[in-house]
């Protein structure tokens, strides 16, 4: 078997230790083998880094397991190896022979065959930007987890403010929550806190603020309304670095934000993820079946089995649905005219699984060509499916011995 890299060493990764094995020329035209452990101290790893390059190694592989591979690849990329990071589902070993020592031996016997694919690990970059929307995201559900435990507390309490109000935690339903925390539970003073829209229900509100709001609800939202507010700082303090860290990318972040159904904070969710240069990705088909968008194949003996899309990256899954509803509610564009047409016939949910697909595609193009989005219409699908039929009818015509010359009928 071709061998593509001389001096190259595999990594078996754990918790608290690193097997490393290095192979190399021998000088009789065979290859020579050594094996190293250290521990993740970051001291070790630098002594394990200045092992590679004494050895001269140009070529390393490591399994992505877990957290633990950050430590080392950030140590490694600080000097000129080329590093590939791989799925542990790639390189597994024969069953029964399965050792530290052996991972890292069969890791790199790989590799010096080039017979791993490597996963995309991004630049330093947009990995900090891909931790703070990551975190972002995971603030925001927390936030609306304790939004919703406010209202089940209110709920058995009797207080019925989310029938009138549409937000109870605007600023009218936070200033009668915050009467209630300070003793106040007299219905009409408390519906006379309300302001704007909100003015010309005080009758109802008096009505849904009649309950039996004791000192137990006020103990539990009271915890609650002190963490959504917790919660609401940690939150504008990450959307002020976001838009720090987003400031090299700002070309990047409009042309995103061209796309139907793709607002500012969706845009910065896509960049994090996928990064900036799509030449990691050589097509969009490439980087749709990466993330997981596209239907997996799985045929065998010419029998087409279930094609359910393959596991890919969850959080880029998570926010081009959410665009891609949000681009169902919009009026006279491609990709709302998509999902309704894809709708009625394989259902919601996995009209706005393929609706996703199309934005991830579009969003390829446009960072590749550096264009901004052309939105094609909501009647391009009637105007196919019109070219389609006039096609199929001019085509039967002609079979039938006929030729057809088409003139536009006068409006």
């Amino acid at each position: 078997m071709q061998m593509l890299y001389e001096r190259c060493s595999g990594l078996d990764i754990g918790k608290d230790e690193v097997v490393a094995c290095v192979r190399t020329p021998d000088g009789d035209g065979g290859r020579r083998q050594e094996v190293r452990t250290f521990k993740t101290f970051t001291r070790q790893l630098q002594a394990l880094s200045d092992w590679l390059a004494a050895e001269g190694v140009t070529n390393v592989v490591m399994e992505a397991t877990g957290q633990y591979w950050k430590p080392i690849w950030y140590v490694l990329e600080e000097r000129e190896f080329e590093l590939m990071l791989v799925n542990a589902r790639q390189a597994r070993i024969l069953p029964g022979r399965k050792t530290d020592v052996g991972d890292a031996a069969w890791l790199c016997e790989l590799l010096e065959h080039g017979l791993l694919r490597g996963s995309f690990v991004p630049p330093k970059e947009i990995r900090e930007l891909r931790d703070l929307t990551r975190y972002r995201k995971r603030l925001v559900q927390l936030h609306s987890s304790e939004c919703q435990r406010i209202q089940k507390v209110l709920t058995d309490a009797s207080i019925r403010l989310d029938s009138v109000a549409s937000d109870v935690l605007g600023v009218s339903g936070r200033a009668m929550l915050r009467a209630l925390l300070d003793g106040e539970r007299d219905p009409q003073v408390l519906a006379d806190l309300a302001k704007g829209r909100l003015r010309p229900k005080i009758p109802q509100l008096i009505e849904a603020l009649t309950g039996r709001f004791g000192d137990h609800h006020c103990l539990l939202i009271r915890l609650s309304l002190d963490h959504v507010e917790q919660l609401e700082k940690a939150m504008a303090r990450l959307d002020e670095e976001v838009d720090r860290v987003m400031a090299p990318f700002s070309v990047a972040l409009e042309l995103l934000d061209s796309i139907t159904g793709v607002g500012k904070r969706a845009a910065e969710c896509i960049i994090a993820e996928i990064g900036v240069d799509m030449a990691r990705f050589p097509s969009a088909g490439h980087l749709a079946s990466w993330a997981g968008m596209c239907p997996g194949n799985n045929i065998t003996g010419g029998k087409r089995k279930s094609g359910t899309t393959t596991k890919g990256d969850k959080w880029l899954q998570e926010i081009l649905v959410e665009c891609a509803w949000a681009a169902s509610h919009t009026r006279n564009s491609y990709l709302g005219a998509q999902y309704w047409r894809l709708s009625r016939r394989i259902g919601k949910k996995k009209a706005a699984v393929a609706v996703g697909h199309s934005i991830l595609v579009v969003a390829w193009h446009l960072l590749s060509e550096g264009c901004l989005y052309q939105d094609l219409g909501g009647e391009f699908f009637v105007r196919h499916d019109q070219d389609k039929a006039r096609r199929r009818a001019v085509a039967q015509l002609e079979s039938l011995g006929y030729r057809v010359t088409l003139d536009q009928a006068a409006a």
